[in-house]
C-alpha cells in the first residue's frame, strides 16, 4: 500500500472514530430514533442518485439493512443518549468481531481456530473489566445496549457471508447505500411511538444537530464506506482491515479532546485487553506463519 492510500485509510478511521463524538452531539438535540431516521434518509436520498443497486435480491438488502442499520444504530444512539461515554462506546462496539465468530459458528457451522479462541477469551476479559470492575461511572443499560449494537453489527457481517456464499458479489458501497432504505420506516415508526412528545423541533433544526445528521450520513457513511470500498478494490482485505483497529483510538482521543471524557483505569485496561484480543484474532495466524518461515530458513 502506497502512502496516499495509507493516508486515505487513516482519514477514514479518523472519520469513523470522530463519529462517536458526533453521535453525542446529535442525540443531545435529536431523540435517538428520529436521529436514525434522518441519518438513513439523508444517506439513501443522496447515495441512491450516484450508486447503482447491487445485484442481490431485495430480501438480502432488507436483512442486512435492518441488522446493520436499525439494530446497530438504534441500540448505539440510545446507549449514548443514556450516558454511555462516546470514547468507550467506540471500544465496546469492536466486540462485534467476537460476536461474529459466535454467530458464524451457530448459523454457518464454522469452527474456531486457536487464535480466534484466544482472542475471544482476551476480549471477553476486557469486556468484564469495562462492564464489571469499571462500571462505577458507567450506565449499565447503556453498556448493554452498546453490546446489543455490536451483536447486530456482527449479524450483518454473517449476512454478508451468506450473500457471498449464495454466489453474489455485492459492492460494499452499493450494499450500504441501498440497504439504508430499510431502517427508515422502523426508525420513523419507533420515533412516532416513543418520541413524539419529546421532539423539540427548535433543537432538531439547530446547526449542531443538522451538522450531526450531515456528518453521519455523508461523511461517515458515503465518504467512509466509499473510500473503504475503493481501498478494498486495490488491496487485499488483510492489508486494509488492520486499519479498523485504529477506530477506537480516534474515538477515545476525540472524545477526550472535544467532550472532555476521561476513562477510569479499569476501563482503559479493559479497552486495551479488548483491542489486544482483536489484534490476536487478526494478526495471530500471520505472525505464526512468519515465525515458521523464519525457522525454516535457518
Amino acid at each position: 500500500m502506497n502512502w496516499k492510500d495509507r493516508l486515505i485509510a487513516l482519514a477514514i478511521v479518523a472519520v469513523w472514530g470522530f463519529n462517536f463524538v458526533v453521535i453525542k452531539w446529535g442525540v443531545a438535540g435529536v431523540p435517538p430514533f428520529l436521529l436514525g431516521a434522518l441519518r438513513f434518509s439523508a444517506a439513501a436520498g443522496i447515495g441512491l442518485i450516484f450508486v447503482r443497486r447491487p445485484a442481490i435480491p431485495w430480501r438480502w438488502l432488507a436483512i442486512y439493512g435492518l441488522s446493520v442499520g436499525f439494530g446497530q444504530f438504534a441500540c448505539l444512539f440510545t446507549a449514548i443518549k443514556l450516558g454511555m461515554p462516546a470514547g468507550l462506546a467506540s471500544i465496546v462496539l469492536q466486540s462485534q468481531a467476537f460476536f461474529t465468530l459466535l454467530i458464524a459458528m451457530l448459523w454457518l457451522g464454522e469452527s474456531f481456530n486457536r487464535w480466534q479462541l484466544a482472542g475471544l477469551l482476551i476480549g471477553s476479559a476486557g469486556l468484564y473489566l469495562i462492564g464489571g470492575l469499571g462500571a462505577a461511572n458507567l450506565p449499565l443499560l447503556g453498556f448493554v445496549l452498546t453490546l446489543c449494537g455490536a451483536l447486530s453489527w456482527a449479524l450483518s457481517n454473517v449476512v454478508v457471508r451468506r450473500i457471498v456464499a449464495a454466489g453474489y458479489k455485492p459492492d460494499m458501497l452499493g450494499l450500504v447505500v441501498w440497504s439504508s432504505l430499510m431502517p427508515i420506516l422502523p426508525f420513523c415508526a419507533m420515533s412516532g411511538w416513543l418520541e413524539a412528545d419529546r421532539i423539540v423541533w427548535a433543537q432538531v433544526l439547530t446547526g449542531k444537530s443538522l451538522f450531526a445528521v450531515a456528518y453521519l450520513a455523508l461523511v461517515a457513511t458515503l465518504f467512509g464506506y466509499g473510500q473503504w470500498s475503493k481501498l478494498l478494490s486495490r488491496h487485499a482485505a488483510n492489508v486494509v482491515a488492520p486499519f479498523s483497529l485504529l477506530v477506537p483510538f480516534f474515538g477515545v482521543l476525540s472524545a477526550a479532546l472535544v467532550l472532555g471524557e476521561r476513562l477510569s483505569a479499569w476501563q482503559l485496561a479493559g479497552g486495551a485487553l479488548l483491542l489486544g484480543g482483536l489484534a490476536v484474532n487478526l494478526f495471530g495466524p500471520r505472525l505464526l506463519a512468519q515465525l515458521r518461515t523464519r525457522r525454516a530458513l535457518r
